[in-house]
């Protein structure tokens, strides 16, 4: 009861607070909307079980399991979202609009509807094959993390605050499924287990902080409070990174002026010039402009005969 009347009114403040930045932005985070929703199911189903509601009518369990079950979809959508975005930019770029995301948060919310027939039918495998239906997100998530990193390694045109932003979402929901969901999920598939009522309460009790724990993807799709955050985890990296991500900010800039002001900017005899008074040196990748990679030069000399 602690933990809905806790995360009832700060997902209502975390959705008004992503509709002002929709508005902001002009950039719909629907997904993370979409689970969000999904967590007021699941904080309503656990007010109406506290007062014993659920031992009169059935179905107030089974409303809560279903917003347990579309919650854990919605993470998989939105790591693969982050996936997508690193990985296959163009494709990404060109196949996303609103009405993609709302077929996909439609298909989302009726995928549930496919427990029906095996509550039916399946009689004494119900809840194996859930359990088994339910494993499947912890290597697609696992694989979007991996594929991830991959892409962001070789990625010049993400800047490093955006690189941190999504490696921190795909790194939080692989936490929320792998120490809340997860648990429940291998317990079902064990029948040696099922019987010891001490370990089926603690696979039980972290599924009803997952609502608390979704609040926190509002923390890292905002720019300056997830930068802010990593920040004070590693404040000297950041400061590094920082001063990179402006360069690089600056650099894409003046790329794009030169090219709605009909000039172009010749990649062959423009140099990179590092100075860094640290003992230690440090690698940093190469700038990139009009897809061309800018040299990097310890030193340089200047002339006085300029060429037209």
């Amino acid at each position: 009861m602690t933990i809905a009347c806790i995360g009832l009114p700060l997902t209502f403040v975390a959705i008004f607070a992503i509709c002002l930045l929709v508005r902001k932005d002009h950039v719909a985070p629907i997904y993370v909307i979409n689970l969000l929703i999904s967590d007021l199911i699941q904080l309503s189903g656990m007010i109406l079980m506290s007062h014993g509601i659920s031992t009169i009518c059935r179905p107030i369990i089974l409303i809560h399991e279903f917003g347990v079950t579309v919650s854990i979809f919605f993470m998989v959508v939105i790591s693969l979202e982050r996936y997508l975005i690193t990985a296959w930019p163009l494709w990404y770029k060109f196949k996303r609009n609103i009405k993609t995301s709302v077929i996909v948060s439609v298909v989302v919310w009726l995928l549930p509807l496919l427990y029906l027939p095996i509550v039916f039918f399946a009689n004494d495998y119900t809840e194996t094959i859930i359990a088994c239906f339910l494993l499947l997100p912890f290597p697609l998530l696992i694989f979007f993390l991996g594929g991830t990193l991959k892409a962001l390694s070789s990625a010049r045109s993400v800047p490093s605050d955006e690189k941190r932003r999504i490696v921190a979402v795909l790194v939080l929901v692989l936490l929320i499924y792998t120490l809340l969901f997860l648990p429940r999920v291998i317990l079902s598939l064990s029948e040696k287990v099922k019987g010891y009522r001490n370990i089926e309460i603690l696979t039980v009790l972290p599924l009803f902080f997952s609502p608390l724990a979704d609040l926190f993807l509002y923390v890292f799709i905002r720019k300056g409070i997830c930068d802010k955050l990593l920040a004070s985890l590693c404040c000297f990296k950041m400061d590094h990174d920082d001063v990179r991500t402006s360069v690089e900010n600056v650099v894409r800039s003046l790329t794009q002026w030169c090219q709605e002001n009909s000039l172009a900017l010749n990649v062959s005899k423009t140099k990179e010039l590092i100075v860094d008074f640290r003992r230690s040196e440090r690698e940093y990748a190469p700038l990139i402009i009009n897809g061309a990679a800018v040299e990097q030069v310890k030193d340089f000399k200047t002339s006085s005969e300029f060429t037209y």
